[in-house]
């Protein structure tokens, strides 16, 4: 039998009890937020085997599922009522453990609302040290319960197993009339593109890994990541604004590519219009960026023209982004009346492009 040697680096709960500072999440792993999912280049081929692998078409009351694939699952229960599905969990990214909980929730609802659904409950996914302390997961839960009840919904229960790296993340169960569903496709040409949040969530996290991320740029950047997408989702739904999807792992070229196969059609973004958080685009100058940004470029590369662009806006445009905003593609004739509806619900946006005849991504 081979002995067991036993590492001499103290690992960092060991460390947490032999010193009075807190404990920080983000010790437990190099990689968090939605920039830890597996990479789009990866996961396309993967669903696509399991397409092919499928024994039948789904039935009728199925609207939307893996094919094509959408933000969240959508099942008919009646004429005017469906059921809206999701689940999303990933690694810290914020050493405060109830910030933790508040932004994962926030993230995993945003599927609901990115099919123009509200929230009816939720259930944890959770997955911690054994040894972990009790009230950094009771901070955790209670982040995360805060900002369920913030979206209308209850944090109803859960399941929770022992990992060496922590997780936390959300199933939940929402509702949609089916009339008045969001969807990644149905983006024509003429339309205009709308993002309701800045990019650069993928950067300022692990350029704080790196030491080169101050406080202030940080809780910017938190602040964002635990406001909700449903006050936007539901003005795009009052405008009957059809072709919509949240922004997350895959960055915005990624999910706007995703966008543009759904339509058949080509989304052109304009990368000077392209709102950014406090600091971000020097630590895209500076080189910083994720290892899921390689997997968002290998993903986007067959289908993007970014001719002329400068590196770090291409950098920013794939940068993995971890709650963030709404991209809808606007009616030229309903721009206005957006307008007023964002207004009255205090949303913040940007029109970042077009959309054109053709197929792919452009970067301009």
């Amino acid at each position: 039998m081979i002995p067991r040697v036993k590492s001499t680096t103290p690992s960092p709960l060991e460390r947490s009890t032999a010193a009075p500072a807190p404990l920080r999440l983000t010790e437990f792993t190099d990689c968090g937020g939605c920039a830890s999912k597996l990479g789009a280049d990866v996961l396309a081929e993967v669903l696509a085997g399991l397409s092919r692998a499928a024994p039948a078409k789904p039935g009728p009351d199925l609207i939307a599922g893996l094919d094509p694939p959408d933000d969240a699952v959508v099942y008919r229960i009646s004429p005017d009522a469906a059921i809206v599905g999701t689940v999303d969990f990933f690694p810290p990214l914020v050493d405060d453990p109830r910030t933790y909980g508040e932004i994962a929730a926030a993230n995993a609802l945003s599927d609901v609302f990115a099919m123009g659904g509200h929230v009816l409950f939720a259930l944890s996914i959770a997955a911690f040290p054994a040894e972990f302390p009790h009230h950094v997961l009771a901070a955790i839960f209670d982040g995360a319960a805060s900002i369920v009840r913030e979206a209308g919904g209850v944090l109803a229960g859960g399941h929770t197993i022992r990992d060496p790296e922590p997780k936390y993340g959300l199933a939940a169960v929402g509702l949609v009339d089916p009339g008045h569903l969001l969807r990644k496709g149905g983006a024509r040409p003429g339309d205009r593109l709308v993002l309701t949040k800045r990019l650069g969530t993928g950067m300022i996290v692990s350029g704080r890994r790196q030491g080169v991320v101050g406080d202030a740029d940080l809780a910017a950047a938190v602040a964002q990541m635990r406001t909700l997408n449903g006050p936007a989702a539901r003005a795009l739904v009052s405008q009957d604004v059809v072709a919509a999807t949240d922004v997350t792992g895959f960055g915005l070229l990624g999910h706007g590519l995703e966008m543009a196969r759904a339509s058949g059609a080509r989304l052109v973004f304009e990368a000077a219009a392209l709102p950014v958080l406090p600091g971000v685009l020097a630590l895209a100058e500076a080189g910083v960026e994720t290892d899921g940004a390689g997997h968002n470029r290998r993903f986007v590369a067959p289908a993007l023209a970014s001719d002329g662009v400068g590196p770090a806006l291409v950098a920013i445009a794939h940068d993995p982004q971890t709650s963030g905003g709404m991209l809808a593609a606007i009616p030229p004739g309903r721009v206005a009346d957006l307008e007023r509806a964002f207004d009255a619900a205090g949303i913040e946006r940007w029109w970042v492009g077009r959309v054109e005849e053709g197929e792919g991504v452009a970067l301009v």
